[in-house]
């Protein structure tokens, strides 16, 4: 990488609290809960982590659309950190055997801090990335009948389900496709 590596400085911390998206549309990446059957959700993560990799081989890979904004190749750091955060959510769910389980916090603008996204090689995040929607995809095709209804609570309260986990994460990753235009 000729490059220069500088810090493109902060992005804007979101704090919204998306888990509205698992009772209606989103208006910006168009997904739809209602349309997602758990049995899919292993399929669209191994797609999506192959468009993810292919991002990576942009140009622009490294280049912001707007201050504040990530680029594709911190978005995807991100996404790749998310997958393994949800398979780390669901496998706790499982573990738990019925109970109500709770989710520590994760900060995810810390963590990109922290990681300096902003650095990572894209080559090395697009194995990395791969392998994460593999591990992610491969948890996610475990659970059968009711397991698919045990509980868990966020740090901030919120209530899921193992299902609704799995359209929560679905969504998360089907909108930063759309944030990176893959």
């Amino acid at each position: 990488m000729s490059e220069p590596l500088t810090d493109p400085g902060p992005s804007m911390p979101d704090d919204a609290d998306w888990t509205w998206v698992l009772t209606r549309p989103c208006p910006d990446c168009g997904f739809d809960a209602a349309a997602v059957e758990p049995a899919d959700v292993p399929a669209l993560l191994r797609d999506a982590g192959q468009r993810y990799a292919a991002a990576l081989g942009r140009e622009d890979v490294r280049a912001r659309p707007a201050e504040g904004v990530w680029s594709p190749l911190e978005y995807t750091c991100h996404v790749r950190d998310v997958c393994d955060v949800m398979r780390g959510r669901l496998e706790q769910i499982l573990a738990g055997g019925g109970e109500v389980v709770r989710f520590a916090n994760w900060d995810q603008d810390e963590t990109a801090v922290e990681q300096q996204y902003w650095r990572s090689d894209p080559d090395v995040v697009a194995r990395e990335v791969t392998a994460a929607f593999e591990a992610a995809a491969t948890a996610y095709a475990f659970p059968a009948g009711t397991q698919w209804e045990w509980p868990a609570l966020r740090s901030n309260g919120s209530e899921f389900t193992a299902r609704t986990l799995a359209l929560y994460f679905t969504h998360d990753i089907r909108h930063h496709l759309w944030d990176v235009n893959a």
